[in-house]
């Protein structure tokens, strides 16, 4: 299905699928407790977020409900990250995301797709991870697919589609999104 040594296949009905609808069903447990908190729970909110991930988010995580995602267990978070409404982790292929990120309203994060090819798409899912490096800003509405690297310091203008690595210190836009300019301190 996929070439990139990078990519997690997980064929449709073998025990790998099994397992990954498993967590998802568990992700959707935590994700609809975590819907009913708002922003003014924002320790109930990290104790929740830190179930779904797995680890203890850092005192300084911040996420304000709604959230979406579908296994929450391939997600690391650095400190002083903000999430905003309404976005939504496809986390399959692993996400990273590191300190001081802030992520904007309506993001979609998506680590997982199908195959091209007609004949295969129904066959299983493809996975690749993303990284989001220390001190970018992904403005709102953005898209980031698997297989990218977001560079450190970076920003994602509101409604790029990131299908590529964003070098660091850059500002992206557009679909796909393009180096638009440097970011110089």
């Amino acid at each position: 299905m996929a070439n990139d040594r990078r990519a997690k296949v997980i064929p449709r009905r073998t025990p790998e699928s099994a397992a990954m609808l498993a967590n998802v069903r568990r992700a959707m447990a935590l994700t609809t407790a975590l819907n009913r908190l708002t922003f003014n729970d924002a320790d109930e909110v990290r104790a929740v977020f830190s179930e779904l991930i797995g680890k203890k988010v850092d005192d300084s995580f911040s996420l304000i409900p709604p959230f979406f995602t579908t296994g929450g267990i391939d997600i690391s978070v650095g400190r002083n990250v903000f999430i905003n409404q309404n976005c939504t982790f496809y986390d399959l292929g692993g996400l990273d995301i590191g300190d001081d990120v802030m992520i904007g309203p309506n993001v979609s994060i998506i680590t997982s797709s199908h195959p091209i090819e007609p004949s295969q798409r129904r066959n299983g899912v493809i996975a690749k991870p993303i990284v989001i490096e220390r001190n970018v800003w992904i403005a709102a509405g953005a898209t980031i697919i698997g297989d990218v690297t977001v560079g450190e310091n970076s920003v994602v203008a509101a409604g790029s589609v990131v299908t590529k690595d964003v070098p660091r210190n850059s500002l992206v836009a557009g679909n796909p999104a393009k180096v638009i300019r440097s970011i110089d301190e």
